[in-house]
């Protein structure tokens, strides 16, 4: 047994001894759970060689293994939220290990998503980076994608990983190397470029950086480490227990005007959250005006251009054939009193008049009321 397995394995032993005999406390808030530890939660020793999109990790160094060694034992221990990398893994990693082929890309990128998210499309970071691959708005645009008040493609799948290949192959070709790539990914490229000058070394794990990418490779590493052999690392999960990828439809759209989306769930035989889930990408209730291709449920792409032109002309026709009616507002008046005095749905109100629930009135704005 290696001495940092030594070490770790005597003070496994001696916690475990202390709180069975009392003389530590087993506060959840203090100490944890040593049931539920896996049984091999110590079988952490990586056996060279490991590399990195084909970039070897120098495993020959302790400070290197050290640093791996950490990373694993993070990974294992916080068990709730690996097995929902694992399970999430089957929706999301076959499309973006597709993508990444189709592109002679590394297939360890798919790794950095993982890292990244989490494979969660409405997370955020305090540095302002959401979805999939985490890019924040500049970098997003930079690449490809649309972010604005009503479209926000960094939640698509397919849109953010076609942005990242593209990052990533920027990336290659300025430091030509897939580690110190990722690395520049985490900590931007410029940042990176200054301490490879001022440090006079290419190498990633021989440059100080800041502490989160030094962390960075390490913590992808492990992620693939432990995907790779579950039962090793006391994941016993199989193919059938991860979740299957969503089956859809592609429909591509061009709408004259600003669209419900529980107009389109309708043409699509289904329900407004099937819609969002399907497409998180779209902010807020509504799809805008233009061009789109969007995700429907499998077997609704059939007939849905149709579909949704005879709900859209039906709708219109609905609003010709009401009563045009103007309501001034008054000081005092909230979107929500106007619809409860008139007797109108609020979401009715709101589309009348291209509203949000967020939106602010003012007196002497005239609002739109339709009988």
């Amino acid at each position: 047994m290696r001495p940092t397995r030594r070490i770790l394995s005597f003070f496994w032993t001696a916690l475990c001894v202390l709180v069975a005999s009392g003389a530590v406390s087993a506060s959840p808030l203090e100490v944890p759970d040593v049931t539920l530890a896996p049984s091999n939660f110590l079988d952490i020793e990586v056996a060279p060689p490991l590399d990195f999109c084909g970039e070897a990790v120098p495993l020959e160094d302790p400070e290197i293994r050290e640093d791996l060694e950490k990373e694993m034992l993070l990974t294992i221990w916080n068990r709730p939220q690996f097995i929902l990398y694992v399970k999430r893994s089957g929706r999301y990693l076959p499309y973006i290990e597709k993508m990444l082929r189709e592109n002679r890309m590394p297939e360890d990128l798919k790794y950095v998503a993982i890292a990244e998210s989490a494979l969660l499309p409405h997370i955020g970071s305090h540095a302002g980076a959401v979805g999939y691959w985490q890019f924040i708005k500049w970098t997003g645009r930079r690449y490809g994608l649309r972010i604005d008040k009503e479209i926000d493609e960094r939640r698509n799948i397919f849109a953010s990983t076609r942005a990242a290949i593209k990052y990533f192959q920027k990336l290659y070709g300025d430091f030509g190397s897939w580690t110190l790539a990722a690395a520049a990914y985490n900590m931007g490229e410029a940042g990176l470029g200054r301490r490879i000058a001022e440090q006079g070394t290419r190498d990633y794990y021989h440059l100080y950086l800041p502490l989160e990418t030094q962390r960075y490779i390490f913590r992808i590493l492990a992620i693939k480490l432990i995907l790779s052999d579950l039962p090793k690392y006391g994941f016993n999960l199989t193919e059938k227990d991860l979740y299957t990828p969503v089956a859809f439809d592609s429909v591509q759209v061009n709408l004259a005007s600003s669209t419900p989306i529980r107009v389109i769930a309708d043409a699509a035989g289904t329900y407004f959250k099937k819609i969002k889930d399907l497409n998180p990408e779209i902010r807020g209730n509504r799809l805008v005006k233009g061009k789109h291709v969007i995700l429907v449920p499998k077997g609704a792409g059939k007939g849905f251009p149709k579909r949704l032109s005879t709900l859209l002309a039906k709708a219109e026709t609905q609003r010709d054939n009401r009563k045009k009616e103007t309501y001034v507002v008054k000081h005092g008046d909230s979107l929500t009193m106007i619809a409860e005095r008139l007797g109108i749905p609020l979401r009715d109100l709101l589309q009348w008049n291209r509203l949000k629930y967020s939106s602010t009135i003012h007196p002497g704005q005239q609002l739109v009321i339709l009988r």
